[in-house]
């Protein structure tokens, strides 16, 4: 076939084809190549109650890589997730057992804990020059560190609120649990935010060059901190939704959603050296990577296995959709 046939079949596909993103396509491709086999293995897998739970259950993992993904679109990294997550869950839940003024003070304080790690991230990072990817993983240590020291290296004794509980199990809406009505909401804030603020505008700018951004009247400290910010408070969030869904907190809650979030933002064609992705493609990675755990619970994939698979995804799409322009 010629490249004149190629380009004129091409010029009459639909506009939304010819600007789809090869990896976002791709990776909702996957989606229904999961589904596909899920449904062989098992015809209760495409039932709507099944997918419904699954669906639940990437509404966590959600939250957590939305954070993940600005962090990302900086060309940086948050290896800080796994105690952002434990930190807001143990800590809302302590603060419950202060009486009713700490019930109704704890999702917020949970928050809060997470917002307080990302700033100390972001401030690193954005006025100290420090590599994202040390002063991440020293906050990480200290705050495992401090979790320790709460629990006496204990598992932790309190219990999420009913409110907790609620925004993890509950229904608002009918047939539509709260969990995932809340990850829409983040979903559509952080889409106005990324493609109708200057403030997302600034996120792309100082992914695709930072020095650039600064040049062009960007404070760049100023926006990487508030990213780093985010993302601690929405792993925080993510961990508080943890604690209601299992009515408690645990000191290694966080430890299995550090790989998976990474890896659904770059398997959705986010690059990990920043500036270019759409969330779109972050809500078609949480969905995949959801359905992988899937099948691989159902397979009795031991968590090794888990974890090679999440490297590996995180590595090939690095190799299709990552690499550099020379001119960076």
């Amino acid at each position: 076939m010629s490249e004149t046939t190629m380009n004129g079949i091409a010029n009459r596909m639909p506009k939304f084809i010819r600007r789809a993103d090869p990896a976002v396509v791709t990776a909702f491709a996957c989606i229904v190549l999961l589904l596909f086999l899920g449904s062989l293995y098992s015809r209760s897998f495409l039932s709507p109650e099944y997918l419904l739970q699954q669906l639940k259950v990437a509404s966590f993992l959600g939250v957590i890589a939305t954070g993940m993904m600005l962090v990302i679109l900086l060309g940086q990294i948050d290896l800080s997730v796994p105690w952002s997550v434990a930190v807001g869950a143990m800590m809302a839940s302590a603060v419950a057992a202060f009486g009713p003024v700490g019930v109704a003070l704890a999702i917020p304080f949970g928050i809060l804990c997470g917002v307080l790690i990302g700033t100390v991230n972001g401030i690193g990072v954005a006025y100290l020059r420090i590599p994202s990817m040390i002063i991440t993983l020293a906050t990480n240590a200290v705050a495992q560190g401090l979790m320790v020291v709460y629990t006496g290296g204990f598992s932790p004794q309190d219990s999420a609120t009913p409110a907790m509980r609620y925004l993890a199990t509950g229904f608002t809406i009918p047939g539509v649990p709260n969990a995932v009505v809340i990850w829409a909401l983040i979903g559509a804030a952080t889409v106005f935010v990324l493609t109708r603020t200057s403030f997302g505008r600034s996120v792309y700018g100082i992914g695709n060059r930072e020095r650039a951004a600064y040049l062009s009247g960007v404070d760049t400290r100023r926006v990487v901190m508030i990213a780093f910010a985010v993302s601690g408070g929405l792993s925080a969030f993510g961990g508080v939704l943890l604690a209601g869904y299992a009515s408690k907190a645990a000191q290694s809650m966080g430890d299995a959603y550090l790989l998976p979030s990474i890896a659904a933002v770059v398997l959705g064609g986010t690059s990990i050296l920043g500036g270019r992705g759409s969330y779109l493609g972050t809500v078609a990675g949480v969905i995949l990577i959801t359905l992988l755990q899937s099948i691989l619970s159902v397979l009795q994939m031991p968590e090794a296995g888990r974890q090679i698979i999440y490297g590996v995804v995180i590595v090939a799409m690095l190799l299709l959709y990552g690499r550099a322009p020379a001119s960076r």
